[in-house]
């Protein structure tokens, strides 16, 4: 199955500004090696829980995080036409507040430098200064608008820091609604690692991927749902990561729950809101990163196969033997589309990348 065009829109990568940051830094974030285990080779710690005493904190990081060629060799083994990059977590909400306006300009300035070397190949969603003021986040999304090759933004759920509900947002809401800019909703922080119980380390990183990521997206959407950031915003539009985390087999219940809920009636929230459903066939995009044909199906009846964008993960979920050249990954989200729609390949070819093609304005 070969569309015209095939696009990533759910791929990441750190510019080199971004790596000169986090290797200069000894609290997390931060890259670095750890001498009394040089053969573990440069880790990337992202998250409190990974900081500890043993040299195994973090996970590996090599060029496929930060080199260009790495990523259009990735694109040209898995006949990928078009990568749409991001940043990856931690993005730059750990900034110094003084610092975040003028690192954040940098950081995407060198990813458009990127894209526009490699041009038609690579486009990207920028980087938001969260941890400056509201004003200095407005500024950068009013300039990102106009660089050539930015379709958008990244955004991890914790916003300015109190959540995607937060209404200190609104103005930034506002100026990405009205700039057209599409938000990338991507996770970071998972669930507390106390929900996983006593044992969970024994099952390396299992847990908090295939269940924290999600459910940590699922929570903040719905917060966003309740505190009426589309009834505000009604054309705000959000692409988000992992097939909308649990938020397509769920939306029924949400909405179930909203419709019988005391306390919100008391307050008058069940007039005039806009529901699940309407928000998620017309304000919501699902990447298609899902790795199997249920998963998927759950995520077209939700928000539409017009509304499915092909997404990679790259260069994370890498093959565990060095000796395969194809991701699983890649290969499972591949299959799950051709599953899904048997010999319907027009619908197929829109989400491998026509639907990408049209929603972002990327040239034929």
């Amino acid at each position: 199955m070969k569309s015209a065009k095939v696009v990533d829109v759910h791929t990441h990568m750190y510019p080199p500004s971004y790596m000169d940051l986090l290797r200069a830094r000894n609290k997390v974030p931060y890259v670095r090696s750890f001498p009394d285990d040089p053969a573990a080779g440069d880790r990337l710690v992202i998250l409190p829980a990974e900081d500890t005493t043993s040299t195994s904190r973090g996970r590996p990081i090599g060029p496929e995080y930060y080199d260009v060629e790495e990523k259009l060799a990735f694109m040209k083994a898995h006949d990928i036409d078009v990568s749409v990059i991001s940043l990856a977590n931690p993005w730059l909400d750990w900034l110094d507040p003084a610092e975040a306006a003028e690192t954040a300009c940098k950081v995407n300035d060198d990813v458009e430098r990127m894209c526009s070397e490699h041009e038609g190949k690579l486009y990207a969603f920028g980087t938001l200064p969260l941890s400056g003021s509201a004003g200095e986040v407005v500024k950068e999304i009013e300039r990102l608008a106009k660089l050539p090759h930015h379709r958008g933004i990244v955004m991890g759920t914790s916003g300015l820091g109190s959540g995607l509900d937060d209404p200190a947002l609104d103005p930034i809401y506002g100026a990405l609604e009205q700039s057209q800019q599409l938000v990338f909703l991507h996770p970071h922080y998972g669930l507390p690692t106390s929900v996983f119980g006593e044992r969970a380390s024994d099952y390396g990183h299992v847990l908090p991927l295939a269940l924290g990521f999600p459910l940590e997206t699922t929570i903040a959407v719905t917060r966003m749902l309740l505190s009426g950031v589309w009834d505000r915003f009604p054309k705000l539009n959000v692409l988000i990561a992992h097939s909308g985390g649990t938020l397509p087999f769920l939306a029924g219940r949400i909405e179930s729950c909203v419709a019988h809920d005391a306390h919100l009636k008391k307050q008058g929230k069940l007039e005039s809101r806009r529901d699940v459903w309407d928000v998620l066939k017309n304000n919501i995009y699902l990447d298609a990163v899902i790795y199997a044909d249920v998963g998927l199906k759950a995520a077209v009846d939700a928000s539409g196969a017009d509304r499915l964008l092909f997404g990679t993960d790259h260069p994370f979920f890498p093959p565990l033997d060095e000796s395969e050249s194809e991701w699983l990954s890649v290969k499972l989200n591949s299959k799950a589309v051709r599953s899904a729609f048997g010999d319907n390949t027009e619908t197929a070819a829109a989400i491998m990348g026509g639907n990408a093609m049209r929603i972002l304005g990327l040239p034929e």
